[in-house]
C-alpha cells in the first residue's frame, strides 16, 4: 500500500463520538494519519479531538460538510499523501471496514472505493431507502459510472482524483459532485461493503434544502 494515507474525519457538534473513533482507528490502524476536521462546532468537539493523536484543523465558522472536506483534502495534497479514507465522526461508520477498503486498494490497484451498505427496510428507514436509489440512478447516469449508494461517505479515494478535478460545492452535494466528476474523468469507482449502523446517530442533512442542491448539482453537470 501507499506509505501515506489520511483518514479524513469531517466533525460538527460529535463530542460524544470524536474520541471513540479516533481511539480505534488509531489502535487498528497506528500506520494510518487521522485528520480531523472540527466545523465550528459548539460542544467540545475540537478540544477532545485534540487530545488525541490526530491531526485537528479548525474552521473558526461554521461552513458546512462540503467545506470540512475540502479542507482535509488539501491537507492531504499539501502533505502528500496518496489516498484518503473519509468517515463520518458519528460512529455510523465502523472502522473495522478500514481494512476492506486497504485490501481492495492494493488488489486491485484502484483510485476510488465506495462503502455500500446492504439496502433493506429492516435495517434503514424507508425513505433512506428510496432517495437513496434514485440519486444513485442518477449519479450513475451523470458519472457514466455504477454508483450502488450515493449518500455514502466512507470512502477511499486517491489525492490523484483530488488533484484533477475542482470541486466547488459547500454541503452534503459535494459527495456527489466528486462521484460525477472522477467518473467523467475515467476513474473506475469500485466498492466494498461496509455495515449499515443508524442507532444513536443523529443526521444533519437537510430533506428540503439538500434535495434542492442535489437537483441543483444534476442540472449544473449537463453542463461541466
Amino acid at each position: 500500500m501507499p506509505d501515506k494515507i489520511a483518514v479524513i474525519i469531517p466533525a460538527f457538534n460529535t463530542a460524544k463520538t470524536i474520541g471513540t473513533l479516533i481511539e480505534k482507528i488509531h489502535k487498528d490502524y497506528p500506520q494510518l494519519d487521522i485528520v480531523v476536521v472540527d466545523d465550528d462546532s459548539a460542544d467540545q468537539t475540537f478540544s477532545l479531538a485534540q487530545k488525541t493523536k490526530a491531526i485537528v484543523l479548525q474552521h473558526k465558522v461554521n461552513q458546512g460538510k462540503g467545506e470540512a472536506l475540502k479542507t482535509g483534502f488539501n491537507y492531504a495534497k499539501e502533505k502528500k499523501y496518496s489516498y484518503v479514507i473519509t468517515m463520518d465522526a458519528d460512529l455510523q461508520h465502523d472502522s473495522q471496514h478500514i481494512k476492506d477498503f486497504l485490501q481492495k486498494a492494493e488488489a486491485d490497484k484502484t483510485d476510488f472505493i465506495l462503502g455500500i451498505r446492504n439496502f433493506s427496510f429492516q435495517n434503514m428507514p424507508w425513505d433512506r431507502v428510496l432517495t437513496n436509489f434514485i440519486t444513485s440512478v442518477a449519479l450513475t447516469l451523470l458519472s457514466g459510472q455504477r454508483i450502488r449508494d450515493s449518500q455514502s461517505g466512507y470512502r477511499m479515494i486517491s489525492v490523484k482524483i483530488l488533484r484533477s478535478i475542482h470541486l466547488k460545492c459547500k454541503k452534503y452535494d459535494l459527495e456527489s459532485e466528486i462521484l460525477i466528476k472522477a467518473g467523467r474523468k475515467g476513474f473506475k469507482i469500485e466498492a466494498v461493503e461496509i455495515s449499515t449502523i443508524y442507532e444513536g446517530s443523529k443526521s444533519f442533512i437537510n430533506p428540503f434544502s439538500d434535495t434542492g442542491r442535489f437537483l441543483r448539482i444534476c442540472w449544473k453537470s449537463l453542463f461541466w
